[in-house]
């Protein structure tokens, strides 16, 4: 439960910075209307003080002639006698037609944006992913992808994804459990950063094109080099030659995919799965946390509860083949489990990973 209530607080926090970076960009967007009503009520006061000497009507300073400008410009009375000479004048009904025109224009279209997000839905879950850090990036909610995402969220993993041709019912149900979905290619440096790619833990190409995931990797690890990289490959010579070479962690495509691909990412070593008698079954490595519901328990109770096998238990060094049921394990101990993908995930989940 207090974890839960960890990333309810944690998916607030998110919102208020992508709130705050979203509002900075308006302001940035903002600044040339400003800029131009700045010049418009600086440079009339100069030219307005200029005339005044002229055409001996004075005014005090030009400090004074910039402020009769600005309060001009919302159509208050200045604080001395209206001018006299027609050029001066002019001044006092042109300055409300350039308020108006430049900045209650500017004005406008910062409220509108301001307080209608929605109308600018990419942008603002660009700004939530930018917020994120030690996340999981996951690129594609296709079939995979979206199964993969679920398996994430379950596993209470920061998550944010980039898909460019998504179906909508799969996007508002991800966007539903809080994660930030961009639409737009993940091709694209820009995007990635936008993800903020430099500060994930994990990235998952779950796209069905080999090329496009090879890619997406490649530039994901020229702008991080130290984020783990998990990649759909349909070719297992491939995916092999992609292990070898980048360190990449390649796997097929298969029924079980979902669960290894988030178990993958949440930092467990975990292999492609075989098939036994019509049963998918994979191995995975798991070192125990200090939340694991399951620490000091022993390797009989964890088999009965989750229905696998612990093949190998370390601890303080030195490995055991086969440990036997009474043994116990403790917080930082390594263990080697096979399992089928729902038992895999049920332990991975409670392990607090």
């Amino acid at each position: 439960m207090h974890k839960k209530f960890t990333l309810i607080d944690k998916h607030r926090w998110r919102h208020i910075q992508a709130g705050i970076r979203d509002t900075a960009i308006l302001l940035r967007e903002f600044r040339e209307p400003l800029f131009w009503f700045s010049f418009a009520v600086i440079g009339g006061g100069v030219l307005y003080h200029y005339l005044s000497q002229r055409l001996n009507e004075p005014v005090y300073s030009l400090v004074e002639s910039i402020y009769i400008m600005l309060i001009a410009t919302f159509l208050q009375p200045a604080n001395r006698d209206f001018p006299h000479h027609i050029l001066l004048q002019i001044f006092h009904f042109l300055m409300p037609l350039i308020g108006l025109s430049v900045l209650a224009q500017g004005l406008a279209d910062f409220g509108s944006l301001f307080f209608n997000r929605k109308s600018r839905n990419k942008e603002w879950e660009m700004a939530v992913a930018s917020t994120m850090q030690d996340h999981i990036i996951l690129v594609g909610l296709g079939h995979l992808g979206y199964r993969v995402a679920l398996k994430l969220h379950e596993m209470g993993e920061p998550l944010a994804v980039i898909e460019f041709n998504a179906e909508a019912d799969t996007v508002n149900t991800v966007k539903k459990m809080g994660v930030p979905v961009i639409h737009d290619d993940a091709t694209r440096i820009s995007i990635l950063e936008s993800a903020n790619v430099k500060k994930a833990r994990t990235i998952i190409m779950a796209s069905q094109d080999d090329a496009m995931n090879l890619q997406i990797a490649l530039k994901a690890r020229s702008l991080n080099p130290k984020i783990q990289v998990v990649i759909r490959i349909f070719d297992d010579d491939f995916a092999h030659a992609l292990q070898e070479q980048f360190a990449f962690i390649a796997l097929s495509a298969t029924e079980m995919a979902a669960p290894v691909f988030a178990a993958a990412a949440a930092g467990v070593d975990v292999t492609n799965p075989i098939s036994v008698e019509g049963q998918l079954l994979s191995l995975a490595r798991l070192t125990i946390s200090k939340q694991a519901s399951f620490a000091d328990k022993t390797i009989g109770f964890i088999e009965d509860t989750y229905h696998l096998n612990i093949v190998l238990h370390r601890k303080n060094g030195s490995s055991e083949m086969h440990p036997t049921d009474k043994t116990e394990i403790h917080p930082g101990n390594v263990i080697a489990v096979l399992g089928g993908p729902e038992q895999l995930n049920r332990l991975i989940h409670d392990n607090g990973q």
